[in-house]
């Protein structure tokens, strides 16, 4: 038997970069949060401690703050695509490279009346991400985008029923055909290609468009089941945006129990709730296309951010 170094990546996670544009009297503001890795033969680092193929993770974070600067941020997809085919390209022993962005949304303060130029209050319904796999050099370099989100809460307080589920001797949860649904999604999608580069208005765009396709159809559907929802959710997607090949769903069911109001002589016909943080139910699915394109490593490990 032998003992052999599985596969391995290294890099700088969680480096929080704000870009502000000051050119103009009305300023501009990008928040984010960039995961770099490196993935490659590594190998002599882990078995004897040698680092002459090791770019620092320091450098790497660097790296991250220069582009800021000199390519700018017009999309989270567009600079995770940029470090990372920088980092293949000029990093002689990486073969490939995942760069995972999260990025918080400030809103503009308004004074009497009037959008201020240069002051902002934290905004955002929920935390845009995006991950970027670069992989292979030269000709034959291929490149994956993940878009998404998470932490996207949502709540509907009816139109969801769960009945008619499997019971046996331990089964104590009521059948119900009115109940509130609610949970804090992550949704990922894979784009079919990354080529050609997309003006970033065409990823702000996309996202704007899948994020209202998912929320319309929690909103509207008669929800037999979360998982029910979920199907709807990337179906609609799908057709929607024929560049996108696949969507992650990941949806924990935020369960609100109705109080038992008896005790007090009050009647409770689902208007109080207790609101359980745990245990919960954690629904996931993946919505894909018959043809989706290879998936490469798009869906490989990084950070775990995005």
């Amino acid at each position: 038997m032998a003992i052999v170094l599985g596969s391995h990546q290294y890099g700088k996670a969680e480096s929080r970069l704000v870009r502000i544009y000051r050119d103009q009297a009305r300023h501009e503001i990008r928040d984010l949060n960039v995961s770099t890795s490196l993935r490659g033969s590594f190998a002599e680092a882990h078995l004897y401690g040698d680092q002459s193929q090791v770019l620092p993770t320091d450098t790497q974070k660097n790296t991250a703050y220069a582009f800021a600067k000199s390519a700018g941020i017009r999309s989270i997809e567009g600079f995770g695509l940029t470090l990372a085919r920088h980092f293949v390209d000029h990093t002689a022993p990486a073969t490939g490279a995942r760069v995972e962005v999260e990025e918080y949304a400030w809103r503009r303060a308004v004074v009497n009346g009037v959008e201020h130029d240069h002051t902002w209050i934290r905004a955002g319904e929920e935390v845009r991400t995006a991950a970027v796999t670069v992989e292979g050099k030269g000709e034959e370099q291929v490149a994956h985008v993940v878009g998404g989100f998470k932490d996207l809460v949502l709540l509907k307080s009816t139109g969801s029923e769960f009945r008619d589920f499997l019971t046996d001797e331990y089964t104590t949860l009521a059948a119900t055909s009115d109940r509130v649904l609610a949970t804090s999604l992550v949704a990922r999608w894979r784009f079919s290609s990354a080529e050609p580069d997309w003006e970033a208005v065409i990823w702000d765009d996309v996202y704007s468009s899948v994020k209202q396709i998912i929320v319309t159809q929690f909103a509207t559907l008669q929800s037999l089941a979360l998982q029910q929802t979920l199907w709807h959710m990337g179906k609609a997607v799908l057709q929607e945006h024929p560049e996108i090949a696949e969507i992650q769903f990941s949806a924990p069911n935020k369960h609100h129990f109705v109080v038992d109001l008896a005790p007090f002589g009050l009647d409770n016909p689902g208007e109080v709730f207790v609101a359980a943080d745990r245990p919960y139910g954690l629904i996931q699915a993946t919505v894909t296309r018959d043809d989706a394109s290879d998936a490469g490593g798009a869906w490989a490990p990084g950070a775990g951010l995005a």
